[in-house]
């Protein structure tokens, strides 16, 4: 990182008290904003300077959220600049800078997984504390003491979630919290922080994580104290290898393993479900083989409005060891009749399928009829249930735990639905329309009818 001047340069506003405090009323937003309108005007050293300043270089993501919180949830991919939003945090808290979202700090508390973690990361990595700190600035690392030391007078002190006793009796006014949802013992660290941040007018904490479906997150997400800003990995690609975004993320993307630690998402499933994670990433593969036979289902929405039921669409195939294998998930929400009709019929085409197959309960004859106008030559064979989704869900989960389904590529919103499936439905009452036409379009393949002919993908 490239020093700031040993000399820290005046306001570019003015150093006049009452511009001073418009200057450090600014909202970050509207400072980044005006901040680039300046930077033709300015010197060439002093522009130098601006281009350096953290809320100039950030993105949103790595900006303290406005309100009244306690707790901001930092959750992220791999590599999508978890460690320097807490690390430039820290130091906007510790000289009161633009950025710090709150007063500033003099006693801080740096917690990680082990106090390795804390050193090799927090302190010492690429983009820790000591790397993001101009010279002048600098704080003193003493290792042997797990303290950190600024000129100004503010410390930090390291600690482990493998001892959580030895948070009992410190005090602070603000911490550091990184990768939480690995803590050795979550709880009970966290639980110990929280009584020792006790000091100042506003005591805040950062917590800096790859998310992983754990309690104690869980209860911070539904903490309303709680402020969460996302980022992906995609989002850091400027500062990454290539070769890392062209291998992990292109191998990984859409994954359930990619969307929790590329695109920093809390994959949840239920314990009750039908289908688990583990389940859907045993049968996946990675392109589809030649198929003998290939329908497309489709499950009608019961409206058009935007919040209505999605409209689902899937289609899967035969290979030639009679597995099926779910090759495109085209569902699509608050779609008009003919617009839903038009995108089977597109995928059918584009697959060269058998059959199209489709549900009749919500709209009887309409669907059928709906089709006949985008293409009257599309073959239909139009299905009814009389039987509850679980029942009919039941069997085609069968066939995942006997193997003898696969899923060509990652497909996150049908496979969420898949593992958020219980006796009583989808969380929240939702209906599982990529769900249903998965079931469809299963049950189809199993029949055992239809022209066998070979489509290559």
């Amino acid at each position: 990182m490239t020093d700031e001047p040993t000399t820290p340069l005046p306001s570019p506003v003015t150093t006049n008290a009452a511009s001073t405090r418009l200057w450090h009323s600014l909202s970050v937003s509207s400072l980044r904003g005006w901040l680039r309108d300046l930077m033709a005007l300015l010197t060439p050293d002093t522009a130098r300077w601006l281009e350096r300043l953290w809320p100039f270089q950030a993105r949103p993501d790595q900006l303290p959220p406005a309100g009244d919180w306690t707790v901001w949830l930092v959750m992220g991919g791999r590599g999508a600049g978890k460690t320097r939003t807490g690390a430039e945090w820290v130091r906007a808290l510790v000289y009161g800078k633009l950025g710090a979202g709150g007063p500033p700090a003099g006693r801080i508390a740096l917690v990680g997984e082990t106090f390795a973690d804390v050193r090799d990361v927090m302190v010492e990595g690429v983009s820790g504390l000591l790397a993001v700190h101009p010279r002048h600035e600098r704080p003193t690392w003493s290792p042997s003491r797990r303290r950190l030391e600024w000129p100004n007078g503010a410390s930090a002190q390291a600690f482990s979630s493998e001892d959580p006793e030895a948070l009992r009796g410190a005090q602070f006014d603000a911490a550091w919290a990184d990768e939480l949802a690995k803590w050795r013992h979550a709880d009970a660290t966290f639980d110990m922080l929280q009584f020792g941040l006790r000091l100042g007018a506003r005591p805040r904490q950062v917590v800096t994580t790859t998310p992983r479906a754990v309690p104690l997150l869980r209860r911070l997400l539904a903490d309303p104290g709680t402020a969460t800003t996302r980022a992906r990995t995609a989002d850091n690609a400027a500062n990454l290898a290539p070769a890392f975004l062209t291998t992990v993320v292109g191998r990984y993307q859409g994954t359930r393993l990619g969307r929790q630690e590329l695109d920093g998402e809390l994959v949840e499933e239920r314990a009750d479900a039908l289908w688990t994670r583990a389940e859907i990433e045993a049968v996946r593969i990675s392109g589809a083989p030649p198929l003998t036979r290939v329908v497309v289902a489709v499950d009608p929405p019961a409206g058009a409005a935007q919040n209505s039921d999605a409209c689902g669409i899937v289609a899967a195939g035969l290979d030639g060891e009679g597995r099926i294998v779910v090759v495109a998930d085209r569902s699509c929400r608050g779609a008009r009749p003919e617009t839903w009709a038009r995108r089977a019929v597109a995928l059918f085409h584009a697959l060269a399928a058998d059959r199209l197959v489709a549900e009749v309960n919500q709209g009887g004859e309409m669907v059928a009829a709906v089709i006949r106008e985008v293409d009257a030559a599309v073959p239909v064979a139009m299905v009814r249930a009389t039987r509850g989704k679980w029942v009919r869900a039941e069997p085609v989960a069968a066939l995942y735990a006997q193997g003898r389904v696969r899923h060509a590529g990652a497909f996150p919103e049908l496979e969420d639905e898949m593992c958020d499936f219980g006796l009583d439905g989808l969380s929240g009452g939702r209906s599982p329309d990529r769900l249903d036409a998965l079931v469809w379009a299963v049950t189809e393949l199993t029949r055992g009818d239809g022209a066998p002919r070979v489509r290559r993908f």
